[in-house]
């Protein structure tokens, strides 16, 4: 058996500990007399009496997350996933409303979040549901502000975290995707082959016009050859019809030496017998003569007559 003594002593000192309590920070308490509320403690130290008052719960007052997973129908009959997280915290001077009047806030919250959302999403095809993300969290905000706020939360912010379609509708999706980009790859490069095309015609008629162009300088170097070299030979005695006979049995040689230089020439050159020179320029000597005695002749006619 324990001394009286020290079952007094212990007494006390169980009395001492269950008269006071600590409150940390962001939390507040509730403290209730015989079941009924007294009053609402914030963070520190705080006596109670024993047996008489109690700590009937104490609520966070830092912000808090729910994140609410909803499944639902688009306007284009698409069944999508969205995970919307709502961020809350209990207001400090509403603590009694937060308390006494909502037991499971996670499931009333929730509950709005579901009835707003199965509202908005209906009325978006699939691609709107993406770009006007921001639209369902902001009505999904209002709402819950109106009707949490009689409850003592307070709702910071929703989001809109997660847009999930079902496997196939993602697949073609991307199948869609690739397919446009494949089309605007294949507009590009047909692009790029019609500037090389029209780039290269330009090209090859500016290398024929720049390559006629030579031709007809060309020519037009070698006919004042010509004249020059048909002068030098008229002061030297030789008439005009000699000279270009000469001219030309020279240039009969020089092709027959250019192609003889050429060792892979496949080119024929026909008649090819030395004869060919001097009688070419026979040929030519006569019938310039030929042509000499008729014109002495139609003169000599035009005197007599």
């Amino acid at each position: 058996m324990f001394p009286i003594p020290l079952i007094i002593i212990a007494l006390i000192v169980l009395i001492i500990f269950a008269s006071y309590f600590i409150v940390k920070q962001q939390t507040a308490a509730i403290i209730e007399t015989f079941g009924k509320f007294t009053s609402i403690r914030q963070s520190g130290f705080h006596l109670k009496i024993p047996g008489v008052q109690r700590i009937a719960g104490r609520l966070s007052l830092k912000i808090q997350q729910l994140d609410v997973i909803i499944e639902t129908k688009t306007l284009d009959d698409v069944f999508v996933k969205l995970k919307v997280s709502v961020q809350y915290k209990v207001i400090k001077d509403k603590v009694y409303d937060a308390f006494y009047k909502l037991d499971y806030p996670h499931d009333q919250i929730t509950s709005y979040v579901f009835d707003v959302v199965r509202a908005e999403v209906p009325k978006m095809k699939l691609d709107d549901v993406f770009v006007k993300k921001d639209d369902i969290a902001i009505a999904v905000k209002t709402e819950l502000n109106d009707a949490m706020m009689e409850y003592g939360y307070d709702i910071i912010k929703t989001l809109v975290t997660d847009i999930d379609p079902d496997a196939q509708v993602k697949a073609a999706m991307n199948r869609i995707n690739a397919a446009d980009r494949e089309k605007t790859a294949a507009q590009y490069e047909g692009d790029a082959q019609r500037i090389l095309i029209v780039e290269r015609a330009k090209a090859e008629a500016e290398s024929k016009r720049l390559q006629g162009q030579g031709i007809a300088d060309q020519r037009r170097e070698i006919a004042r050859g010509l004249e020059e070299s048909v002068e030098v030979l008229n002061r030297v005695g030789i008439n005009s019809q000699e000279a270009s006979a000469l001219i030309v049995v020279t240039q009969h040689y020089d092709t027959l030496q250019s192609l003889g230089e050429q060792t892979n020439s496949n080119l024929i050159l026909l008649p090819n017998s030395p004869q060919v020179g001097s009688n070419m320029l026979n040929d030519m000597v006569a019938s310039f003569a030929a042509s000499n005695q008729i014109g002495e002749a139609m003169k000599n006619n035009k005197k007599n007559s």
